[in-house]
């Protein structure tokens, strides 16, 4: 047994009992009127001699049991608790799985809400200290939600409000589920302080309490000790068709015909029909029927599979859009029921080269599959109209061949040779006989472009600003390297083509074609617009002190600020849907976040999850109350002696 709010009922007790024994001391106010004779009166003058005040109080039903009513209301308000658990203090985490396979339905009213509603039961069912209790110390308790990435909700305490108002504050989301990261911040939080991790701590350690459906992707990379861990399973049916492939292609030949293509899995025991729904912008342009098998049961050694059928759809489309394909039956888990696609409109690139006659440069360019390429001259190029130049934007690229210009209109570039001025690089020397000893390989400019052989004769030596990316250096400089500055993109290649070999060789047709591509798609009409759950929005180029407003799915709306190189980051697409994003005096912007995840749609819960080196088998049955509160039978008890009062009362009286 032990008191919550002890000193509330001692308060209480000392105003209210006083004042009910004080009602039968104080002597009645009768109004008094001449009889002929006392005979028939010696109760009303019993009754008189009861109420005059300082007499012995005589033995009275009436005021025993209204004592007992009063002594049960006052131990109710003294929070009573029933506690079955007689150990000391423990420390738990709660673990709590906010992925997406935690938003099915298959238990009321989502996973997600299960758990917390059983975590709830846990927290109060934790030991909680008093100073009437005969405990060592109280349970103290974290909390930490998880998907791909762990967020802490509360520290360690033993304030079960505070730890309730934590567990509400989680927030369904559509990513992944990753377990590592939450047991690390968990360690790191139940590390006693002052404690290195190679030496015993004299409290014991934090008991981990897992509340999820058992779909994590990385538990074979988790280590554990055998009671380290309960697992709580959530959920109970595995049926769910998913959407968990999703693209839309632009014919090369005739760009207006759009191909889109979608693959659907069937995680259920029986094979089912969809109808699919192809829309952009908002409309129904087809539906399509798809019948898909059922999963195949692991047997034999053959893994489990779920039923596969694939879909596509042609149209004529020649503007932007955002396609969405949806199957519109209805199963447990409804963010993967639909896919979205941004399509941009067909666009070839105009380029600008500012050149003093560079034959190799121009042709190579001429090569790439881009709509225009105007030479100029620098001093053409410096006599231009900044502002004019900069109202029309008449170019996509501008290429600098060996060239500083005098002005820089807006416009992203790619420079050979020496670095513009105003962005922050310095180039004090130049360099001979220059090789190259490292590059980035997998960036989107140099895929598939091989720099072994590459040697420059004559290059100008870059200090670059700490934000710049070095993607391909020299022996003493960086040889090719990515800046924005001023809503401004700048590819920097730190030589001139002809004082090098790299004319001669197929990597420089490949880079250039990459080059004009890269800075191309940083228009917008290129760039990357579909994104995983939890893939930050990143815009570039963005006008300093611009306010970006961007969107969410749920038309709730976030303003940002760009960053000192234009950038503005967005990381909370935790939903999936369609992220808005817009800039003042540019058009808006779409980015679609999709789950397509097949693990993640396979919502089948698991009644054991396998770490490294050990099984954890899921606890039988929902999360039980180990902490039962008496007030509720106080207070029935409370209205049960009213009742007998009562009813002793009108005995009394009517005798």
């Amino acid at each position: 047994m032990e008191w919550l709010t002890p000193w509330i009922g001692v308060y209480a007790a000392a105003v209210a009992v006083p004042l009910l024994l004080l009602l039968y001391f104080l002597k009645l106010k009768r109004q008094e009127v001449v009889v002929s004779s006392t005979l028939l009166w010696k109760r009303a003058v019993q009754d008189l001699q009861v109420n005059a005040p300082f007499q012995r109080l005589r033995r009275n039903l009436l005021l025993l049991l209204q004592l007992l009513a009063l002594a049960a209301v006052l131990l109710s308000l003294a929070g009573p608790v029933l506690a079955w658990k007689g150990k000391p203090g423990k420390r738990y985490v709660l673990l709590i799985d906010r992925s997406a396979s935690m938003n099915a339905t298959d238990v009321t009213p989502s996973r997600l809400d299960e758990a917390k509603r059983q975590a709830r039961v846990f927290i109060e069912s934790m030991q909680s200290g008093s100073i009437v209790s005969l405990r060592d110390k109280s349970d103290n308790a974290m909390i930490v939600a998880f998907d791909r990435h762990a967020k802490v909700m509360c520290g360690f305490t033993p304030d079960k409000r505070q730890l309730m108002a934590a567990l509400n504050a989680i927030e369904p989301a559509d990513g992944e589920s990753e377990l590592s990261e939450a047991i690390t911040v968990a360690r790191a939080f139940a590390q006693a302080p002052g404690v290195e991790g190679n030496i015993r701590s004299a409290e014991q350690p934090a008991q981990l309490v897992l509340f999820s459906d058992g779909r994590i992707d990385d538990l074979g990379a988790i280590v554990v000790a055998p009671d380290e861990i309960e697992f709580h399973q959530i959920g109970q049916s595995q049926d769910n068709v998913a959407i968990t492939a999703m693209d839309a292609r632009r014919s090369y030949e005739q760009p207006e015909q759009v191909e889109v293509f979608a693959s659907l899995e069937n995680c259920g025991t029986q094979p089912v029909t969809r109808d699919v729904q192809l829309g952009i912008n908002g409309n129904v342009h087809a539906v399509r029927s798809v019948a898909i098998p059922a999963c195949e049961e692991p047997k034999a050694g053959k893994p489990w599979a779920p039923g596969k059928a694939g879909v596509n759809f042609s149209l004529s489309f020649a503007g932007a859009g955002v396609l969405e394909v949806r199957q519109l039956g209805s199963d447990a888990l409804s963010c993967d029921d639909a896919a979205w696609c941004i399509l941009a409109p067909p666009k070839r690139l105009s380029v600008l080269l500012v050149t003093a006659g560079n034959p190799v440069l121009e042709s190579v360019l001429e090569a790439c599959p881009i709509a225009t390429v105007d030479p100029c001259t620098p001093a053409g190029f410096d006599a231009m109209d900044e502002a004019a130049f900069a109202a029309r934007r008449p170019y996509d690229v501008i290429v600098l061949d060996n060239h500083v210009p005098a002005h820089l209109p807006p416009c992203r570039y790619l420079v050979f040779g020496p670095p513009p001025r105003g962005i922050d690089v310095n180039s004090p020397r130049e360099l001979e006989n220059q090789v190259i000893v490292d590059w980035r390989a997998q960036h989107p400019v140099l895929q598939y472009v091989n720099l072994t052989t590459l040697f420059a004769a004559r290059s100008h030596q870059l200090l670059l600003p700490r934000d710049a990316e070095v993607l391909a250096e020299f022996n003493d400089s960086p040889a090719v390297a990515l800046l924005r500055r001023n809503a401004r993109t700048y590819l920097l290649v730190g030589f001139e083509v002809l004082q090098s070999n790299w004319p001669f060789e197929p990597s420089f047709v490949l880079f250039c074609y990459n080059a004009v591509a890269f800075l191309g798609a940083q228009t917008g009409g290129g760039e990357q617009r579909k994104l995983d759950v939890g893939e930050p929005i990143s815009v570039e180029d963005v006008p300093a002190e611009a306010a970006v407003t961007i969107t969410r799915p749920d038309a709730s709306k976030v303003e940002l600020k760009p960053d000192p190189a234009g950038t503005v980051r967005f990381p909370g697409t935790q939903r999936v849907g369609i992220y808005t994003v817009n800039i003042p005096n540019s058009p808006a912007r779409a980015y679609a976040v999709n789950l397509l995840d097949s693990a993640e749609s396979r919502i089948e819960p698991q009644k054991e999850i396998s770490f490294s080196t050990v099984t954890v088998a899921a606890q039988e049955g929902a999360v039980q109350r180990a902490n039962v509160p008496l007030w509720p039978c106080l207070v029935f008890g409370a209205l049960v002696l009213a009742c007998l009062e009562w009813l002793a009362y009108n005995r009394r009286v009517r005798i």
